[in-house]
């Protein structure tokens, strides 16, 4: 390796001023370790393979955080793949910084904190990637990012079936953890939607979205037994997906788009 450290970088939220802070050598040296190892846990998984469903991919990001754009657009170009469900959540602490986000939500920003100690994140970072709950990365390395989808498993085997219909979430039956499952309805944009940024960072650039997520619910609880919960159709122009998720921060079990 070369004496300089890797270009990927990611910004923590610490106070007012989010230190740039770029990967370690460590990080980067483990990195393909972490993505080997995922490979081969879904490659003794036939049965994952089998029942796919979409792999859902969530950026968290920000039009304060000059980072950002790149992660913005390689969640545009995974949102034209089939069996990917990409969700691009704004989060608000950067929104002191010379620019309030348009798309920022308070309850963005703590689904994305309560990520962080499970997946083993020091603290919340734009831009990053969640992918079905269970793997974080820098969202603005493509090929990175696109090892690890690859690598992790889509579906949990026992996974419930889930069916959206116009007017209610059918979740079907299987073993639960302990405790149940939240079940979260999101509204997203699947149209592109260009922002001019007169401030901060990005000040003076106008910066494209795809997917945005515009509302967050919890329907309810999943407890291993079949359960039906209402929905209101979809404002005009979006898309409606449900998430079968472990609270605080965990797994995806299942997911569903209409």
């Amino acid at each position: 390796m070369g004496g300089h450290e890797p270009a990927v970088e990611k910004t923590h939220m610490n106070g007012a001023t989010p230190p740039r802070c770029p990967y370690s050598r460590r990080a980067a040296l483990l990195a393909p370790l972490a993505v080997a190892s995922l490979l081969s846990v879904a490659a003794t998984s036939p049965a994952l393979a089998a029942d796919r469903q979409p792999t859902v991919v969530e950026l968290f990001t920000s039009q304060g955080c000059s980072s950002c754009p790149p992660a913005n657009a390689n969640l545009a170009a995974l949102s034209q793949r089939p069996g990917i469900l990409a969700l691009s959540f704004g989060v608000t602490y950067w929104d002191k910084l010379g620019w309030a986000d348009t798309f920022a939500r308070r309850d963005y920003t703590a689904r994305q904190i309560a990520y962080e100690g499970p997946l083993g994140e020091d603290a919340p970072f734009t831009p990053q990637v969640v992918v079905n709950g269970r793997a974080s990365i820098v969202g603005s390395d493509l090929a990175a990012l696109e090892g690890l989808i690859a690598a992790t498993p889509p579906r949990p085997q026992g996974a419930p079936d889930v069916s959206l219909r116009p007017a209610a979430v059918e979740v079907g039956a299987s073993a639960a953890p302990a405790g149940g499952a939240d079940v979260w309805l999101v509204r997203y944009d699947p149209h592109r939607v260009d922002v001019p940024v007169r401030r901060g960072e990005n000040g003076g650039r106008t910066l494209p979205h795809k997917n945005v997520v515009r509302d967050l619910v919890r329907l309810g609880r999943w407890t291993g037994v079949p359960v039906t919960l209402p929905v209101t159709a979809a404002p005009a122009g979006l898309r409606t997906a449900v998430l079968v998720q472990v609270p605080a921060g965990g797994p995806i079990l299942a997911a569903a788009t209409d």
